[in-house]
């Protein structure tokens, strides 16, 4: 099989990358490096089957040649973080639901499968625990600009179910749960990291709000092997499927597990959403995730501790670091 992944040079899409070449596929990957990083692929290169473009994807000559050559897409191109969402309402909106609409309107063309990532941010203020693909949801006021992102992601949902309907392309939604792993970075406001480079740097450890809205973390190994098992079932096609873990844990606690981890002596501080994000920011209190469909039709459930994940961000934080003071030195 020959994949395309945009936004594969991103923290998930490179681990993706990795995992279908390990597989024996061909991969091609077209990303902006708007967000991705060259560095998450660069040990790719000279792979057999390995190829990238430097590009956007609503550059729609090379994203047709590259949707003509591959079986299948998986669409992880999005603007993606709190502060990109509440810093940048436009290109996040403009990013999502153009760049989702061309994906859509190429893969029909060609007829070819399209996995799209979503999230679990869609599920906005619902207070209904845990989470069901199925639900309603609750969105907050358009004065927000918090809330632009889980609308443009709705819409991406919305789009993509209506050409499964009108035009027959096969496509599958798959809601991510806070995905964590070695590559992501803090900078677009990602707690793990930012927690965890705190805290080797023996910096306060920033906790936003009160600390006790809760999360549940998983780690991207387990979320490819989920992307990869449902884009390769034809019972998956044209559904919604929550993908993420099940251990919730409070951001309050999340800080102690770091300082744990890396051994620190990091202090914990409290900043207010509104110094954090901007002013009248809103939060979700609770975020998790109903993973029965996904479980009834793989046998999917996460494998990965969070202690383990934390283990796995603190290494590879670690080697960063090295790395760059060789570079500089």
């Amino acid at each position: 099989m020959h994949y395309l992944i945009t936004g594969g040079a991103g923290f998930i899409g490179s681990h993706l990358a990795e995992a279908l070449l390990a597989q024996g596929h061909q991969v091609t990957i077209i990303d902006d490096l708007s967000t991705g990083r060259f560095e998450n692929i660069a040990h790719l290169r000279g792979r057999p089957g390995f190829h990238f473009a430097i590009d956007t994807i609503t550059n729609e000559i090379v994203l047709d040649r590259l949707a003509s050559e591959c079986n299948a897409i998986y669409h992880l191109a999005a603007a993606v973080g709190v502060n990109m969402v509440v810093q940048r309402p436009v290109h996040t909106i403009q990013t999502n639901i153009m760049g989702t609409e061309a994906i859509l309107r190429v893969a029909a063309r060609y007829r070819v499968p399209v996995l799209i990532a979503s999230t679990s941010e869609v599920y906005g203020k619902g207070v209904r625990i845990p989470f069901h693909e199925d639900d309603d949801v609750v969105l907050g006021p358009s004065i927000r600009s918090r809330w632009s992102y889980a609308v443009s992601k709705l819409v991406d949902e919305f789009l993509a179910l209506a050409y499964q309907r009108e035009v027959g392309l096969p496509v599958i939604i798959a809601r991510l749960f806070n995905t964590v792993g070695p590559r992501q970075t803090g900078n677009y406001g990602m707690v793990i990291p930012r927690f965890v480079e705190q805290a080797l740097q023996n910096q306060p450890i920033t906790v936003y709000g009160d600390g006790r809205q809760t999360r549940c973390f998983c780690d991207v190994a387990d979320v490819v092997r989920a992307i990869t098992g449902l884009m390769g079932h034809p019972q998956a096609r044209g559904r919604v499927f929550n993908i993420g873990s099940t251990e919730e844990i409070s951001i309050e606690e999340l800080a102690h597990r770091v300082k744990a981890v890396t051994h620190s002596n990091s202090p914990i501080t409290h900043i207010p959403y509104d110094e954090a994000y901007a002013p009248g920011f809103e939060d979700m209190r609770r975020r998790v995730p109903d993973i029965s469909r996904i479980h009834d039709l793989l046998g999917w459930q996460p494998q990965i501790t969070l202690d383990e994940t934390l283990i796995r961000v603190r290494e590879w934080l670690r080697h960063e670091h090295a790395k760059h003071a060789t570079t500089t030195s």
